[in-house]
């Protein structure tokens, strides 16, 4: 090989290798300038939520002034700066102030320096530079402070988009999650977010499989749900939770020549530990738990390694009976776990008198008395 040759071929790794660099600071760039950009809106919408609320209480605290005064200002600012001021948009920068009072350090608003919030001492209700307007304003919708902090976290946390963050909170996540946990538990997913260290902690009940646009029918067949997740995978992982690492479907394991196949294979890199799921269009009945128990052990005693922790067994069904779930498991409840599914998004009705249900069954007769 002549030396020009191997000199040019040296070369073209050393452009290669210096494109590549240039590349990632080039994005990184983009990305810091885009969360700044966003940092800058966020905190101007704070801060003309705050001049409006502060205006109001100096004049008078009746609706028709607030009314009048948002129309008044939203004439002027259209007309100078354009459709993002119109009264709704003025509405949710208000509620927005009110909602996160103490989103800046600085609460008066002539001569602020806009600033990015550093990681470092950060809680909910502060600003951060990974949540947008619209994250903001998706947050909003939700009532209650320990759920919106909830939210909060974990939007922040698992890099969610303000789409994802949005369907996250219309499945009713934060309150799917509270069914297995304590008060003490409950507090902990406000100020903490969702931190499993435990295999109850990855589980929900129920998983809503929306995503999948398949019709609420007996007629369905378990392939038909697997092809559907697997094809839509990317919406199941964030349905599962942080965490799940996928491995494979209808993964063969075979005992003295019989040969069964597990519908999904996941990996918990959290926890540690393989995760098998099962998926069942019918009621669940004992059997489908003893087969649940056969995949668990085979993969506690042949697949895991001598780091991992016990296998994580997981069905998912139309429907169940949660004391035969309990007798049929007994001491294993805590590593294999039966959830309902549904392919529509439940209703806060709905949802609510399933957790008041839920909970009068672990507490017992008497429990209140």
């Amino acid at each position: 090989m002549s030396r020009k040759k191997v000199t040019t071929e040296a070369n073209a790794t050393v452009i290669g290798e210096l494109l590549q660099r240039i590349r990632q600071i080039w994005k990184s760039a983009r990305s810091q300038a885009a969360r700044s950009v966003n940092s800058a809106l966020v905190q101007a919408n704070w801060l003309i939520g705050q001049q409006i609320v502060e205006t109001e209480q100096g004049g008078t605290t009746r609706a028709e002034y607030g009314a009048a005064l948002l129309k008044a200002l939203s004439r002027q600012l259209v007309g100078e700066f354009g459709s993002g001021f119109s009264v709704s948009a003025l509405q949710y920068m208000r509620a927005f102030y009110l909602a996160y009072p103490e989103l800046l350090a600085i609460q008066h608003a002539p001569r602020v320096e806009f600033s990015a919030d550093a990681e470092a001492g950060w809680a909910p209700g502060r600003l951060h530079a990974g949540l947008s307007w619209t994250h903001y304003r998706t947050l909003l919708k939700v009532e209650r402070r320990e759920a919106r902090d909830f939210y909060e976290i974990e939007a922040i946390r698992s890099g969610w988009s303000a789409r994802q963050l949005e369907r996250q909170i219309n499945t009713f996540l934060f309150d799917r999650l509270l069914k297995s946990r304590d008060k003490a538990g409950v507090l902990a997913l406000a100020n903490e977010g969702l931190m499993p260290v435990r295999p109850l902690d990855a589980i929900k009940d129920p998983y809503v499989l929306e995503f999948l646009e398949l019709p609420e029918s007996h007629r369905l067949v378990e392939s038909r749900i697997e092809e559907a997740l697997i094809s839509r995978l990317q919406d199941f992982l964030l349905e599962l939770g942080s965490g799940f690492a996928f491995i494979g479907r209808q993964v063969r394991l075979t005992l003295e020549g019989d040969h069964f196949y597990p519908d999904l294979v996941f990996y918990h890199v959290k926890l540690k530990c393989y995760v098998v799921i099962d998926l069942k269009v019918d009621r669940l009945t004992h059997g489908d738990l003893g087969q649940m128990l056969m995949y668990v052990n085979y993969y506690d005693r042949e697949i895991a390694g001598p780091d991992d922790q016990p296998t994580i067994g997981l069905i998912l069904c139309a429907d169940k009976n949660d004391a035969m779930v309990r007798y049929v498991l007994a001491d294993k409840s805590e590593q294999i776990f039966a959830s309902r599914y549904q392919f529509q998004l439940p209703s806060e009705e709905i949802l609510r008198a399933e957790l008041r249900r839920e909970l009068d069954e672990l507490q017992g007769p008497g429990a209140g008395s």
